[in-house]
């Protein structure tokens, strides 16, 4: 059994604890959280060992591998520091604000013959494992351009002083539109070599953007367009429609996955299910145990992870500079 170590033992820690709970492959040692009174809660509720300081859990001989769930800008530093202490990462998203710092966490995890696991939950969750499906059966044809959207409220109760800065790493781009991003990107199944964007701050008074329209410029040339954007009021809209040559695949978060053909939308059964991020995590932590005990690739590698951080930093430029940014073409297995 792998024992596991969560760093930043806050709100999405604890999706993970619970996660971790259903997968027989691993056990909770330890978490971690500066705030003492607060880690000492969670370990109580979740079990295991409580830590203030992330340095002294990777120095735990139980720990095999950790999940790193804090802010944004402090993923580099501890993903580095357990790289180096030698255990396995899964890093939820996004990798890193920026690309340098992907490339060194990269670096390091390859240094140190660790695996490093992106949490991109999308890979995992049964709505888009179905249209994954489909895709790859080649019934529809190859998709020819997507259109994926998140639209929430911004200011949710988890919601933190960090995340409202881009420094820090913040913005509802980098926080939640990066799985709409993400979800066109791996259903494409083909890298991004070009970006367009505007993005902005029309709802908030932050200093991070709360709303961007994406371009996507895939390199077989085909497209997509993706929408981020964190309301001030509104209802959830998390969905998507993936045009393919002989049909059209629309995912939806609410009713599952349908099938558009001859001017009709058929519903694919068992494309939807309740608690569906509880049991997505779930399947992550079961890909990441196995990905360790077969020393086999990750499942979602920093390769990828850092593709959909260099659309991000392109879609930045590019709504600055206001022109498409041209990334260079590679392969993001």
């Amino acid at each position: 059994m792998i024992g596991v170590g969560i760093i930043g033992a806050g709100h999405f820690g604890a999706v993970h604890a619970r996660a971790m709970a259903r997968v027989k492959e691993v056990r909770l040692v330890a978490s971690c959280r500066e705030d003492r009174a607060a880690a000492a809660a969670f370990a109580a509720e979740h079990g295991g060992k409580s830590y203030s300081d992330w340095r002294a859990l990777l120095e735990d001989p139980e720990i095999d591998a950790v999940l790193i769930a804090t802010p944004h800008h402090r993923h580099e530093e501890i993903a580095i520091g357990a790289a180096q202490a030698g255990k396995h990462i899964l890093l939820e998203k996004p990798m890193a604000p920026s690309v340098a710092a992907c490339d060194r966490i990269q670096a390091a995890a390859d240094a140190n013959n660790i695996k490093l696991m992106i949490g991109h939950i999308m890979h995992f969750a049964l709505p888009c494992l179905r249209a994954k499906e489909i895709v790859e059966s080649g019934t529809l044809g190859a998709p020819i351009l997507g259109s994926s959207w998140m639209i929430k409220l911004w200011m949710e109760d988890n919601r933190r002083s960090w995340h409202l800065n881009r420094a820090s790493g913040g913005g509802m781009l980098l926080t939640a539109g990066i799985h709409a991003l993400d979800r066109l990107i791996w259903l494409m199944g083909q890298p991004v070599t070009g970006v367009t964007a505007m993005t902005g701050t029309y709802f908030h008074d932050q200093e991070a953007d709360d709303s961007a329209l994406i371009g996507l410029r895939f390199a077989n040339d085909r497209i997509g367009q993706v929408a981020s954007i964190g309301y001030r009021d509104g209802a959830v809209s998390f969905a998507m429609d993936l045009v393919c040559e002989k049909g059209i695949i629309r995912i939806d978060f609410d009713h599952g996955v349908s099938l558009g053909q001859g001017a009709v939308w058929n519903p694919i059964p068992d494309s939807i299910e309740t608690d569906w991020m509880d049991k997505a995590v779930a399947r992550e932590w079961q890909a990441m145990a196995a990905s360790i005990m077969n020393d086999a690739p990750s499942p979602v590698s920093g390769t990828y992870g850092r593709h959909v951080i260099a659309c991000i930093e392109a879609a930045y430029q590019a709504s600055a500079e206001r022109r498409e940014v041209q990334l260079p073409s590679a392969s993001f297995e």
